[in-house]
């Protein structure tokens, strides 16, 4: 063993539209669900701003390109494409695009572009969102559009963002909860319009690569008992794996499809859709990363507590559901995060002995309260230290025979979180402004922006 990554490994950096660019109605565009979403939280910076990164990208990519950074994975904000969802196509914001585009290029920085990150135009939403088919229509033309702008410089694409994410913690990322039937409705519209991307993909643009991107969390079980492994089985379906068979075998699993009909959840197919799942697959598998996740089998006594009758008690107990478990064995961070670098290695090992494809990371980091010192300084060890221990279990999976292609963080720059605001920082790079705020939005270098800018050059972790 070498202990340095292969020569071609991609180091990257990740960012997403809505939580960095700002300029939320300039040029065009039109509001997304990011936009016009509930805020818990007044107090907080919001997307109105964000970090500019629409007016800063020459210099955010200049200092990307002195870090040392190989590929660059952005979002483009669908509503800067077109305003409505569908319709006329903004010129502007195409044009934009287009400018980032060439700007990475000058550099030697490869775009890894995401169709959707989470900002579904406002427009569609009011047509009824993922739930109703034409969105999937309107997806599809989205993606075809930004194929034949762009598939003649960017050959590597991400479909929509943590499908699973957007689902299970539907409140957190879309700001309204979901009714189970609806939900694993919008699923289905999700995975179809991902399975057009793969298609279209494909044949626009020659020698195009194009992958899912969910955030995948390895299920524990709380402990040796057989019904807490049988719970395990089932939320790590759920999760993780329901998103990535349809993906990547094109079907729905027996596990998952044991879950649906328990619910009494009928999923509606349209005329095309078996063949459209059955015939078009992915190149890569990127994958978004921040820890795992423990569960038991619930109990009559849980049921009681959440209020529930005896006898859905009874059906939770029958048929396999699960309740969360706060793992002994973990350590959390100041957000309650359970750490487990450890479990990282064990998801690339089991993610890659499942689907056999290569893996890219496009999301993993640490969100913290950086503070910015009178010289200028931002002394983030403790990012370092996450990042570190990562990486670590990244390289032991590439020895352990894992196809991992590349590592691209999150995040390239502070962005804004939905929760915490700006206060919550996750970049390599400091932007100075405040919730309420926005100052210059000077940029400063972190600690950790000079340590991966030695490990990218060396390919070792830093000693």
């Amino acid at each position: 063993m070498t202990h340095t990554f292969p020569e071609n490994f991609l180091w990257g950096a990740s960012i997403s539209a809505h939580q960095t660019e700002g300029a939320y109605q300039t040029d065009g565009k039109g509001l997304s669900v990011q936009d016009t979403r509930p805020r818990d939280n007044h107090e907080i910076a919001d997307f109105t701003v964000a970090v500019d990164h629409y007016h800063h990208y020459k210099e955010d990519i200049r200092l990307l390109a002195e870090m040392g950074i190989k590929i660059f994975r952005f979002s483009i904000a669908w509503t800067r494409i077109f305003p409505a969802g569908r319709g006329e196509i903004n010129q502007k914001g195409l044009q934009h695009y287009s400018d980032v585009i060439e700007e990475l290029l000058k550099y030697g920085i490869q775009p890894y572009i995401t169709l959707n990150h989470f900002d579904l135009p406002q427009a569609l939403e009011d047509e009824g969102g993922w739930s109703v088919r034409s969105t999937v229509d309107a997806f599809k033309r989205y993606a075809e559009t930004l194929f034949e702008a762009y598939g003649d410089r960017v050959t590597h694409w991400l479909t929509i963002n943590e499908p699973n994410i957007m689902l299970l913690v539907d409140k957190k990322i879309l700001g309204k909860e979901i009714p189970l039937q609806e939900k694993y409705q919008q699923f289905h519209h999700l995975m179809i319009a991902e399975k057009y991307a793969f298609k279209r993909c494909h044949e626009l643009i020659e020698g195009g690569q194009i992958g899912p991107v969910p955030n995948i969390s390895l299920v524990y079980p709380a402990t040796s008992k057989p019904m807490d492994n049988q719970a395990a089985l089932y939320f790590n379906s759920v999760r993780n794996w329901a998103y990535l068979d349809f993906s990547c075998f094109g079907r729905y699993n027996a596990v998952f499809k044991d879950y649906l009909n328990r619910n009494g959840i009928t999923i509606e197919f349209a005329a095309e859709d078996q063949e459209l799942m059955e015939h078009n697959f992915p190149d890569f598998v990127a994958m978004n990363f921040y820890t795992t996740v423990t569960v038991e089998k619930p109990t009559e006594k849980d049921g009681m507590a959440n209020g529930i009758s005896d006898q859905q008690s009874e059906d939770i107990m029958e048929w396999g559901f699960y309740k969360g478990f706060t793992n002994p064995y973990l350590k959390k961070n100041e957000f309650n995060w359970t750490i487990d670098p450890d479990g990282l290695k064990t998801t690339l090992q089991t993610l890659y002995d499942r689907y056999h494809l290569p893996i890219i990371i496009t999301e993993n980091g640490l969100g913290a309260k950086d503070e910015l010192t009178d010289d200028g300084k931002i002394h983030d060890s403790y990012r370092i230290n996450y990042l570190n221990q990562h990486i670590d279990q990244c390289l032991q999976a590439v020895e352990a025979g894992v196809d991992l292609i590349g590592y691209s963080p999150w995040s390239a720059i502070d962005l804004i979180s939905v929760h915490e605001g700006i206060s919550k920082r996750y970049g390599f790079i400091y932007v100075d402004r405040t919730e309420q705020n926005e100052k210059e939005l000077t940029r400063y270098k972190k600690d950790s922006f000079y340590w991966y800018q030695t490990l990218i050059e060396t390919n070792q972790l830093p000693s």
